[in-house]
């Protein structure tokens, strides 16, 4: 099994948000670039969060920091230092070079519920993504994998194929939810927020 893949915990931990989706093309919100018309549905989109008295950089940064424990990880990865003690500017490869020997035993039961909580704390402090939001309703949002080189989307988009796009879609499945209830129900582990001592 990939150590990468998520859909093996999702099919185990989240089985509600298990298998793919099919939506006309020509209803959809599509996220594909951080510049483009919905990019502040990225994640990756530069929409400063307050969490515990420490300001992320974006709901991407808080979301990989999550994945650890270790302060001095921690310390890294928001230095930009991989593993191998190179320079990387992308907060994702950094914390994917650590994610073998150092990410959470438990991440696979609750990397959904981390994501949600990344999302809920972003609608709850920034106003334009709660604007964009509000103005995509009606449509269904979906995370435009189609220009990725793999076949097949990760657990967190979709690809076009024909007229409509099909795959998982978790961000945008979180996406409407958090659009059509204004809130999102996440249960983390009483330690979820140790990471940030290494922020600090």
């Amino acid at each position: 099994m990939n150590f990468y893949s998520l859909a093996p915990f999702i099919k185990e931990f989240y089985p509600e948000y298990w298998g793919e989706c099919t939506y006309d093309a020509d209803k959809c919100v599509r996220i594909h670039k951080v510049d483009g018309e919905w990019g502040i549905f990225c994640n990756f989109a530069a929409t400063p969060l307050s969490v515990n008295g420490f300001t992320f950089k974006s709901s991407e940064q808080l979301f990989q920091l999550m994945k650890f424990k270790d302060r001095e990880i921690v310390g890294n990865i928001l230095a930009g230092i991989t593993n191998n003690g190179k320079q990387c500017h992308e907060v994702k490869r950094t914390a994917r070079s650590y994610e073998k020997e150092f990410r959470r035993k438990d991440w696979g039961s609750m990397f959904v519920d981390a994501m949600k909580f990344c999302l809920q704390t972003k609608y709850d402090q920034c106003e334009e993504f709660r604007r964009k939001l509000e103005e995509s309703e009606g449509r269904f949002i979906v995370e435009d994998q189609t220009s990725f080189s793999k076949k097949s989307p990760d657990a967190w988009g979709v690809k076009l194929h024909g007229g409509q796009f099909i795959g998982p879609n978790l961000l945008g499945r979180l996406l409407m939810d958090l659009r059509d209830n204004k809130r999102l129900s996440f249960e983390l582990p009483n330690d979820a927020f140790i990471f940030i001592e290494g922020c600090c």
